[in-house]
């Protein structure tokens, strides 16, 4: 029996995916088909090794959440600026499809408060809130970033999520944390105010300050105070009384439905919405519909845009807390299949009426805290708020507008981040910069220019360092074989010689770089009679890099001075070999390093066989005995009653290298006294 729940637990930790492999030995094609349906069916891996405990694991994690899920679809719904159902909707089919498709054992997809804030501005500019055709353009809005999605998956694009970086990313969240609650305060305050902009929406606030519903601040700012304190003080409280940590933060997360049922109690007993108090009103009792998405070819071209915008922050987000939660239980996630994944969630959601989702950052932490082991919980969860469809909408007739208000502002003002521009400021004044521009174009011009924004200049940023890539002018450190740059150790070098290792590709952004350093050093040192290119670091030289190479060839004082490029690594292609150099060059008296510098210690051996071979003088280089010679040498000092150490130093090498040497040629060695 110990053998049999090992091996259960030790297929829960593999990865989706991988289970195929466990097809009968005799049936070679039926484990291929069955490992290919289960790449793009990741259900089909977990779900041959599921049983009762696996299923009870399940069951709670799948109540918790959707405990905590209620309130935050009916919240997310109004961020986005639709009825309160519609969240409730895009709560259901999507996690179906996400248990079928993803590759995330605890990510927890529905609707989050980033994609809600992008769903109001893209529908927003099409039509106006509480009319048929910004529903319609919200359901689009999903099917197409569905289609994105599910069509980068297929084609294996995922990596077009690293045009975001993470100061980019960071700086996006942090000003749609702060767009996302100020937004919210004409509901805690009862006002009316507009604004898709952070000044625009302060100056509304400001201009409706003396229309303030007392009732409404009596309920939203109660429930606000009592929600952060729910967030912060609540599992410390109950675990003094005697609760286990587990137990605690689970209630904890209960808070928000805590808030709700009281604010639904007092809106009853005192009459709330006969003074002033918005309240959520009917909500449609019963399963989401079947809706289809717009063909209409003019509202998709107004909203491609925003749902590929959509579709790339989601994936980052959604992608980012998968990883994060798969790598506590030594798990992986396919991020391609994750893509996919997340399409065939957003095509749900917008044939059942609802709007873009992604995995959530705090309810797939609590799914995974609250014990769940597959993505079975996520189904669950769904049938949870199928049921809450069914038969709990009624009794939401009287929440007040101000506590989905509280619980959105509670939720946001956690991913503001102001930590992070103090500590890039002093690791990277770059990204600091990407940090504070697509934090300052989010709130002042909005979320679609602010992303636009951030990945513009995170782009310019790479590409501006990328045409300016490190080079150090190297030598040697005594008595090594090493180089190092001569302006940070202590090297030896050669007045006639000068070393350059180049630290980056040569690429078009960086040839006329090269060609101006490579002068101006020249320049600056007239003795100089051989340059030596130390291409260790580079990795790939593109025809434009190739073309400098040559053109240093061309330079005026090309009749005295020699070029001798150090082949490096190319990109997936081996070596880049010098005799490509001189094929390309086409000139002659273009000499070539050997394949690295001479490992016998000598600084210069490959430039003075080049220089050599194309009539440079042999005194300019320093001569370097070969290693037999050497060690005979020392062999020789020793016998006199000389020490290993000190005769080594004096000619010039370490122990180290010469009883290699020495291992290497004993028969050519003079045997040591």
């Amino acid at each position: 029996m110990a053998g049999t729940a090992a091996g259960q637990d030790r297929s829960l930790m593999e990865p989706a995916g991988t289970e195929g492999s466990a097809a009968p030995p005799g049936a070679p094609g039926q484990r291929q088909r069955a490992h290919a349906l289960a790449q793009y069916f990741p259900i089909l891996g977990w779900g041959r090794s599921y049983n009762g405990a696996v299923l009870t694991r399940d069951l709670v994690a799948a109540v918790v959440v959707t405990i905590m899920l209620i309130p935050q679809s009916l919240a997310y719904a109004l961020l986005a600026g639709l009825p309160p159902v519609v969240g409730l909707y895009a709560s259901i089919l999507p996690l179906v499809a996400y248990a079928i498709f993803g590759t995330s054992r605890t990510l927890a997809v529905g609707p989050v408060a980033v994609v809600s804030l992008m769903t109001a501005s893209a529908a927003g500019a099409v039509a106006a809130q509480g009319t048929a055709l910004y529903l319609e353009a919200a359901i689009t809005l999903a099917a197409l970033s569905g289609i994105m999605l599910a069509v980068l998956g297929l084609l294996r694009m995922g990596f077009l999520a690293n045009l975001l970086s993470h100061p980019v990313i960071s700086g996006f969240i942090t000003a749609s944390g702060i767009l996302i609650a100020t937004s919210q305060l004409k509901h805690i305050l009862g006002v009316s105010a507009g604004g898709d902009t952070w000044p625009a929406m302060l100056g509304g606030i400001a201009a409706a300050i003396d229309q303030i519903n007392p009732w409404t601040l009596a309920i939203g700012l109660p429930a606000t105070l009592f929600l952060f304190w729910v967030r912060k003080g609540l599992k410390p409280l109950l675990v003094r009384l005697g609760l286990t940590q587990h137990a605690a933060d689970i209630v904890a997360k209960a808070g928000p439905v805590a808030a709700v049922a009281a604010t639904i109690v007092a809106a009853l007993a005192l009459d709330l919405g006969a003074r002033g108090v918005n309240l959520v009103g009917a909500i449609p009792q019963g399963l989401p519909p079947f809706a289809l998405p717009s063909t209409n070819p003019d509202l998709i071209a107004q909203l491609w845009v925003p749902a590929l915008l959509i579709s790339i922050i989601g994936f980052v987000e959604s992608v980012s807390v998968a990883q994060t939660l798969a790598a506590k239980r030594r798990q992986r996630i396919a991020p391609n299949q994750e893509l996919i994944g997340l399409g065939a969630s957003n095509i749900a959601s917008a044939f059942s009426g609802g709007y873009p989702v992604t995995g959530g950052f705090a309810r797939s932490v609590v799914n995974f805290d609250a014990g769940a082991e597959t993505p079975a919980a996520g189904a669950y969860t769904a049938v949870g708020i199928a049921l809450a469809g069914l038969f709990l909408t009624p009794l939401l007739f009287s929440l007040p507008i101000a506590t989905l208000a509280a619980t959105i502002i509670v939720a946001v003002l956690s991913l503001v981040d102001l930590k992070t521009p103090g500590q890039l400021w002093r690791y990277s004044k770059a990204d600091f910069a990407a940090h504070m521009v697509t934090i300052v174009i989010t709130l002042v011009a909005g979320v679609e220019l602010g992303v636009i924004a951030g990945v513009a200049v995170g782009l310019l940023l790479y590409l501006w360092r990328a045409s300016r890539p490190h080079a150090a002018i190297v030598g040697r450190v005594p008595e090594t074989e090493h180089f190092r740059n001569i302006d940070r150790h202590d090297v030896f070098t050669v007045p006639h010689v000068l070393s350059i290792r180049i630290d980056e590709s040569l690429t078009y952004l960086n040839a006329r770089w090269l060609e101006e350093y490579v002068l101006e050093e020249v320049a600056d040192r007239p003795a100089v009679r051989h340059v030596i290119l130390m291409c260790s670091a580079v990795n790939e030289i593109d025809a434009s890099g190739l073309e400098s190479l040559e053109g240093d060839q061309s330079s005026p004082r090309r009749r005295r001075d020699r070029i001798a490029p150090v082949r490096g690594q190319g990109a997936g292609h081996g070596p880049v070999e010098p005799h490509r150099f001189r094929r390309r060059a086409q000139r002659p008296g273009v000499p070539v390093a050997e394949p690295r510098l001479s490992r016998a210690c000598g600084q210069w051996r490959p430039v003075r066989g080049a220089a050599r071979r194309h009539g440079a003088r042999d005194d300019l280089m320093p001569r370097i005995p070969d290693k037999d010679a050497r060690c005979r040498r020392i062999a020789a000092l020793i016998a006199a009653g000389r020490g290993v150490c000190e005769s080594c130093r004096e000619i010039g090498i370490s122990e180290k290298t010469f009883y290699r040497w020495r291992a290497e040629h004993r028969s050519n060695a003079t045997p040591l006294a």
